[in-house]
């Protein structure tokens, strides 16, 4: 077997102005949004306790300032808030008002804290935050997006510690946990509101907020410094208040367009064997569509959960007409990312939904994120992002890594590469494959760091996974992306 490896470049986003640049917040400072706001303000509402509605105004009222990064090294990786005067990134101001404030009493926290059973104590405080949420949908300070300031006490008791943001897809064997979790069930109640929600942990906005260990989501849950934690809250804010695209990945010369589906599967609420798919659409711009499959099946014991041929099918084709619905015309390209291998008749639905859309180039790909082998570099320092191997037509990509531009390595683990399989019908080759699956990388409006993991395809339709998991058959779902981030 022949191996041959490169190294791609950090790609490129586009800003303001067809301005581009590899950081999202040096892109953004420079040349603004891709998408400039409608108005010169974005509304923000606050449902929480008084002391974290107190510590996001003064969260805000703080960066609106302009805040110096506290790191002493790596400025690239660690650059200051600029504020929101007249070196604005965001090119509008970000304004709470007084009546678009909504606060949970202490009598209201301390008995969902003392509830024995954990799902009702989840479902207890979803049903208080939704009520006023809906208080502030019906006021006339309606908000254009709001946060949900979780306070610590309330996080201790809603959080299980066992149940991580991946925790009801599936993995290598479809598994997940039947406990409920909080933020999907927020998420679905909430879609009916005239506003996306954002949920905030309280150290957030709060540096002396301190989150137990053993609640915390992951090990690797550390906070980033207020220069670094308003850089990322902010430009999630303006995603979701604005409806307007902060970057978009740079387009190469020439190149076709294109329509981006993420495949995933999660348990419905029922915790049944049976599975249920859902996909998350793309267009070339980062806009994103939400469709939700039908039940899916699984292989032997419950593993690897797969699509009959007629819903592959009719999954896609609702997908291109999406599409053709947004832009009046069909993608020249569909690139579709999943996260189980492509069976025979699988692919059979996927292809002849594009044969009769007359879609000339197509590439399926299997995203697989284990895989035992791995790349070592010379010297003390993690592989760099963007290696690339070929293994005989399939290609192991590193979107984690050692980064030049910062001069360090982000993460705290060995990076771990994605194994992507393209099925024998694809158009591209695998490296060509891997250098886009590397750009997806970076279109994630929660985060201005460059070292996500995932392409937005995937993790958007796990996202999707967690909170459609919630929401019963024959529900309307909404089909905005901004919803379930």
């Amino acid at each position: 077997m022949k191996f041959e490896s490169q190294i791609f470049d950090e790609p490129l986003l586009e800003f303001g102005d067809q301005h581009s640049h590899p950081d999202p917040r040096l892109g953004l400072t420079e040349a603004g949004p891709l998408q400039v706001p409608l108005g010169d303000k974005i509304r923000v509402g606050v449902v929480g306790d008084a002391r974290t509605v107190g510590s996001a105004k003064q969260f805000l009222a703080k960066a609106a300032d302009g805040i110096e990064s506290t790191a002493d090294s790596h400025p690239n990786m660690n650059p200051h808030f600029p504020g929101l005067q007249n070196n604005n990134p965001f090119r509008c101001q970000f304004v709470i008002e007084d009546e678009a404030t909504a606060t949970l009493s202490k009598a209201q926290i301390d008995k969902i804290r003392k509830e024995p059973n954990h799902a009702k104590a989840v479902e207890m405080a979803v049903d208080a935050v939704v009520d006023l949420l809906q208080v502030l949908d019906d006021s006339g300070d309606r908000p254009d997006v709001a946060l949900v300031a979780l306070p610590v006490a309330l996080i201790e008791r809603v959080w299980n510690a066992k149940i991580d943001a991946e925790g009801t897809t599936e993995k290598d064997d479809s598994g997940g946990s039947d406990a409920p979790n909080f933020r999907g069930l927020l998420k679905a109640k909430a879609m009916s509101l005239n506003f996306p929600i954002q949920i905030l942990w309280e150290d957030v906005i709060d540096e002396k907020a301190k989150i137990p260990r053993k609640v915390k989501v992951s090990s690797e849950r550390k906070i980033q410094d207020e220069a670094g934690r308003s850089w990322n809250l902010l430009t999630t804010l303006y995603y979701k208040g604005s409806g307007r695209i902060p970057w978009r990945r740079l387009p190469k010369e020439g190149e076709f367009r294109a329509c981006y589906i993420g495949i995933s599967f999660y348990r419905d609420v029922s915790g049944q064997q049976l599975w249920t798919s859902a996909a998350q659409m793309f267009d070339e711009r980062g806009r994103g569509f939400i469709l939700k499959g039908k039940r899916a099946q699984t292989e032997s014991r419950g593993r690897h959960p797969y699509m009959t041929e007629e819903d592959a099918y009719e999954l896609v084709k609702g997908a291109l007409k999406a599409y053709r619905d947004h832009h009046k015309h069909s993608p020249a390209r569909v690139i579709i990312l999943k996260t189980s291998r492509f069976r025979d008749d699988e692919a059979d639905g996927i292809l002849r939904a594009l044969e009769e859309a007359e879609t000339e180039l197509r590439d399926l790909v299997w995203v697989q994120e284990s895989y035992d082998a791995k790349i070592l570099r010379d010297g003390d320092y993690p592989v760099l992002r963007g290696t690339f191997v070929d293994l005989d037509g399939k290609g192991l990509l590193y979107t984690n890594g050692s980064i030049p531009y910062y001069g360090t390595y982000p993460g705290l683990y060995v990076p771990r590469p994605l194994l992507l399989c393209p099925h024998p019908s694809s158009d591209s080759t695998a490296a060509q494959i891997a250098e886009e699956v590397f750009s997806l990388t970076k279109i994630n409006w929660n985060s201005t760091q460059m070292n996500q993991r995932l392409p937005v395809p995937i993790r958007a339709a796990r996202k999707v996974g967690e909170v459609l998991k919630y929401i019963p058959d024959g529900q309307s779902i909404s089909s905005d992306y901004r919803r379930y981030i």
